[in-house]
């Protein structure tokens, strides 16, 4: 008998209805929720900023994170060292985000796909790997930038 895949989820008010869904149809999971545990308007900085405290952590390989667009929680995730979160609107999204980028977090938009859109993206985000290869060089690159402009 296979082990559950363990994985951290978290969302703001607007990713709050996804997320239970996403929870509630995928048994063969095991998530970690975070929160938020309501519809009332909370900060997604703070849920994104505590996922990627325990992605850091090596508490979990792969994070969800959920709000309106993507958008934002997008932006939190990524202003950290080692976090690719991929905001993916479909499958093919999902799929090159692990195959290229080896993204470690999944970010949907509750607002611009459908629940069985987004289960369909997280099961393939999932089960792709990353090729590593030519795609790893340009990884290498992702944090030995520096932005600092005099």
């Amino acid at each position: 008998m296979s082990e559950k895949k363990k994985i951290i989820i978290g969302s703001d008010h607007a990713g709050f209805e996804m997320k239970n869904s996403i929870i509630s149809n995928l048994s063969d999971i095991e998530f970690d929720d975070i929160g938020t545990d309501s519809d009332e308007s909370v900060d997604y900085p703070d849920y994104a900023n505590e996922l990627v405290k325990r992605i850091q952590s090596n508490s979990y390989s792969f994070g969800i994170l959920i709000c309106g667009t993507g958008i934002g929680m997008s932006m939190s995730a990524n202003r950290t060292k080692d976090i690719r979160a991929a905001l993916c609107l479909n499958t093919k999204m999902a799929e090159l985000a692990r195959q290229h980028n080896d993204a470690n977090i999944l970010v949907l938009g509750s607002r611009l796909i459908s629940v069985s859109e987004a289960i369909k993206c997280l099961l393939v985000f999932l089960n792709t790997k990353f090729e590593g290869g030519r795609h790893q060089g340009r990884l290498n690159k992702f944090n030995n930038v520096d932005y600092n402009i005099t």
